[in-house]
């Protein structure tokens, strides 16, 4: 964990930076647990892809294991919205001043991956920071009702089949204002899977589901961030757009 220093506010975050020190920039927003271990993990792995990856601690050190805790964490984080805000603008800036992250395919943008929470802020964020955003992605997160008309971003969408936390139908509508607002999203549902199927410290976890997503996930970034990595990298022995038994896609472009 590292404290950085942007317009007048001090954030905490963890940076993953790949062997060569450059690479396109993605901020990595936590589920509602905190800046657990599958989060740190997730820029880990982004740096080994060639991204420079950066996650606030939007819990400023709190985590938890249990859903009740999670819970009060929410709310509690739910009461100090500007801060929370104020964070994650402050993340998107660490990045763009930072000098491993040159502009992205000749665009000067970044991603941002998010998980449940951590999704709905980066939604939130592809708005808020139109200018700066070009991709998302997000695991088993929706935001429905959400004004889309200035983002220029691109969204990938990864949702379990059995998911109380995201009902079908509130999926459904924010897919569907997306393409309304003419931005290309695709979202893929994962079957047999509930909520934190990808955070491998979850009883939920579910290895294949997770591979496959992680695999679309690093293809969509490469594509949209850094086509000139994307042609030099070692080819997926799978192509990303590959069905696992009982899934299912949606896609708009």
């Amino acid at each position: 964990m590292r404290a950085f220093h942007v317009e007048g506010r001090t954030i905490s975050a963890y940076l993953a930076e790949p062997e060569h020190r450059s690479g396109p920039g993605v901020v990595v927003l936590h589920a509602w647990w905190g800046l657990t271990p599958p989060f740190r993990q997730t820029c880990d792995r982004l740096a080994e892809a060639g991204f420079v990856a950066l996650a606030p601690d939007l819990y400023h050190g709190k985590t938890t294991a249990t859903i009740e805790e999670a819970e009060a964490l929410v709310a509690a984080l739910n009461q100090d919205g500007e801060r929370v805000s104020g964070d994650i603008a402050g993340a998107v800036q660490v990045l763009r001043q930072h000098v491993a992250t040159p502009p992205a395919g000749g665009r000067g943008k970044l991603a941002v991956v998010g998980f449940s929470l951590g999704g709905a802020y980066a939604l939130a964020l592809s708005v808020k920071e139109a200018e700066e955003i070009a991709a998302v992605v997000t695991f088993y997160a929706s935001y429905s009702g959400l004004d889309s008309s200035s983002s220029q971003a691109a969204y990938l969408c990864h949702f379990a089949e059995d998911d109380p936390f995201e009902p079908a139908e509130s999926v459904t509508q924010m897919e569907q204002e997306l393409q309304a607002a003419g931005r290309p999203v695709t979202c893929y549902t994962y079957a047999g899977t509930t909520h934190w199927f990808f955070e491998e410290n979850r009883p939920e976890y579910d290895a294949q589901a997770a591979s496959k997503a992680w695999e679309r996930t690093i293809e969509f970034l490469h594509e949209r961030l850094d086509e000139a990595m994307k042609q030099q990298r070692t080819p997926l022995t799978t192509p990303p757009g590959k069905m696992l038994d009982g899934e299912r896609e949606r896609s708009s472009c």
